[in-house]
C-alpha cells in the first residue's frame, strides 16, 4: 500500500512539473497585466510588436538578427526568418530551428540621400531612425548601388631617379560603375600649347596596366617605365572616366644622368622626393 501511495505522489509531481514548464514556455496565456511587462527598447519603433499572448511589447528582429527557435523571435517588416543547418556557423550553439532574419528583396539599393545600402531593409531601418531623430525620410532611388563619379583616392607621386632605372607611377580611383583609367604625358608645343600624349603610344620602354582594387569599387592604374631615360622626365597624368563624370591627377618624374662610378639605382617602387 505505501508503494502505491508513493507512486501516486510521484506521478502528481511529474504532472505538476510538466504544467509549470508549459506555463514557462508561454504556451498558455493568462490575463494580461501590461504593467508587469518589461520595457522593449528596439532599434526603431517600427520593429516593435506584441508577444504571442498579445499583451507585452517585444522587439522584432532586424536584418541579420536571430529568429525562430524556442524563443519564437519574429522578424520585422519585409524580413523573413531563414533557418540554418545545425552545427554550422555562428548558430552552432543555438536551439534547433533558430535562424537569421533575411530581407525578402535581395540586392543593394541606392537611397535618395545618395548612399548605397546592402538591401532595401537596411535602407528602411536607416530611414526609420532618421525620421524619428527629426531628419528627412530616405526613399529608394533605384535598384543597385548609387552611381559615383570617379574620385582619385591615391594620386601619383613624385619620383626622382637615374637613367637606366625601373620606376612606376600609380593611382587608385573609386567610382561606380568601374572607371576607365588611362595615362597621359603632359608636354608643350613650341608655341606653348599644352599637349597630352596618350601612353604607352609608341614608347617601347613603357607599359600601362589596370586592375580592380584594392578596395570595393576601386581600380588601380600603373605606368611602368624600364629603362628610364632622360626623355621620360616630365609630368604624367592619371585620367579616370565613367558614365557619371571624369577626373585626373598628376605625378612627376625627374631624371638624373646615371653616374657610372656609383652603383645604379634600380628601384622598382615609387621613390618620393
Amino acid at each position: 500500500m505505501p508503494t502505491v501511495v508513493a507512486g501516486s505522489v510521484l506521478l502528481a509531481a511529474l504532472w505538476l512539473s510538466v504544467a509549470l514548464c508549459w506555463a514557462a514556455e508561454g504556451t498558455e496565456c493568462g490575463p494580461c497585466q501590461a504593467e508587469r511587462c518589461p520595457s522593449a527598447r528596439c532599434a526603431a519603433p517600427e520593429l516593435t510588436g506584441l508577444d504571442e499572448c498579445g499583451c507585452c511589447q517585444r522587439c522584432l528582429g532586424a536584418e541579420g538578427e536571430r529568429c525562430g527557435g524556442t524563443r519564437g523571435a519574429r522578424c520585422g517588416p519585409g524580413l523573413v526568418c531563414v533557418s540554418q543547418a545545425r552545427g554550422s556557423g555562428e548558430l552552432e550553439r543555438e536551439p534547433e530551428g533558430t535562424g537569421l532574419c533575411v530581407c525578402k528583396e535581395d540586392g543593394a539599393v541606392c537611397g535618395s540621400d545618395g548612399r548605397s545600402y546592402r538591401s532595401v531593409c537596411a535602407l528602411h531601418l536607416h530611414s526609420w531612425r532618421a525620421t524619428h531623430s527629426g531628419q528627412e525620410r530616405v526613399r529608394k532611388a533605384h535598384d543597385g548601388e548609387c552611381k559615383l563619379a570617379p574620385v582619385i583616392v591615391v594620386p601619383p607621386k613624385k619620383i626622382h631617379n637615374v637613367t637606366g632605372a625601373q620606376v612606376y607611377l600609380s593611382c587608385e580611383v573609386k567610382a561606380v560603375p568601374t572607371p576607365i583609367i588611362t595615362w597621359r604625358k603632359v608636354t608643350e608645343s613650341p608655341k606653348g600649347v599644352k599637349l597630352l600624349e596618350e601612353l604607352p603610344g609608341d614608347r617601347v620602354n613603357m607599359a600601362v596596366q589596370v586592375r580592380g582594387g584594392p578596395s570595393k569599387h576601386e581600380s588601380t592604374g600603373w605606368v611602368l617605365i624600364n629603362p628610364l631615360t632622360k626623355e621620360d622626365e616630365g609630368v604624367y597624368q592619371c585620367h579616370a572616366t565613367n558614365m557619371v563624370g571624369e577626373t585626373h591627377a598628376e605625378g612627376n618624374i625627374k631624371v638624373a644622368e646615371h653616374n657610372k662610378n656609383k652603383k645604379a639605382n634600380s628601384a622598382t617602387s615609387e621613390d618620393v622626393i
